[in-house]
């Protein structure tokens, strides 16, 4: 009884699976061009960003850099925005701002990457689900078949079923190469990320970038060691004259 009302079920339900690939394919195709638009948006010359910020850097113009930085509408730009906004606070401080940015930014530059990778995995399976329903259904029409008209219309069945798998994978590929294109690019953002803030790191750290005064031996700037150096120089000249009197 169960496997009889199965079968009747079978046909319905193999053309349910069609409609279903091709909605999945549309919201593919979607997200595949959202997603193009979004990086196309935010497309940077790295090497010329690296070399103006570099620049404003190595000449202590912090706010220059970030003048750079605000006009570029790339992803790259806004996360050393926020690291730059931490020079104060030291180089070490900057390298945990620009972790920290990286990883706020990764959901907006992976969206839809899950959906994509998903549906390239799966695609081809309900494909084949499909296929077997719309089989099963051919079988069915098989066991009452009569005559040459008959088995024309079991061939035409079992072709109508094949249809799914072919598809599930015609469904399949544009999003594993969407996919793995697009994760890609995310990669090539965070490595871009990084290059740029090795940059502002080098800069602070070679005593540029607007990072407070030069620092003198042990950690102290030179203002306190030419103040220190004022107070001896003043004690000398007391004790001379002390000396001179008696």
């Amino acid at each position: 009884m169960l496997i009889q009302k199965l079968m009747y079920v079978a046909r319905p339900a193999a053309q349910v699976v069609l409609y279903l690939l091709i909605a999945l394919s549309v919201l593919s195709i979607g997200v595949i061009i959202e997603r193009w638009w979004y990086f196309r948006r935010r497309k940077v010359d790295i090497n010329a960003l690296g070399d103006q910020l570099e620049k404003a850097m190595r000449g202590g113009d912090v706010g220059a850099a970030l003048a750079v930085l605000r006009d570029n509408r790339s992803v790259e730009a806004r996360i050393l925005s926020d690291a730059l906004r931490w020079r104060a606070d030291g180089a070490e401080s900057v390298e945990q701002i620009l972790a920290k940015a990286v990883r706020r930014n990764r959901p907006q530059v992976e969206v839809g990457l899950l959906f994509l990778g998903t549906l390239g995995n799966n695609a081809p399976f309900i494909g084949l689900f499909g296929t077997v329903l719309g089989i099963m259904t051919s079988f069915r029409q098989l066991g009452s078949a009569q005559g040459a008209s008959g088995m024309d219309n079991v061939m035409g069945s079992i072709g109508e079923a094949l249809t799914a798998t072919a598809i599930g994978i015609l469904v399949a590929l544009p999003a594993v190469i969407g996919y793995n294109v697009f994760q890609k690019k995310g990669a090539d953002i965070e490595e871009n990320a990084a290059a740029l803030g090795n940059i502002v790191l080098a800069s602070m750290k070679s005593g540029g970038g607007g990072h407070g005064q030069a620092m003198g031996a042990g950690g102290v700037d030179a203002a306190d060691l030419a103040h220190v150096s004022g107070a001896e120089a003043t004690a000398s000249g007391a004790r001379r004259r002390a000396g001179a009197e008696v």
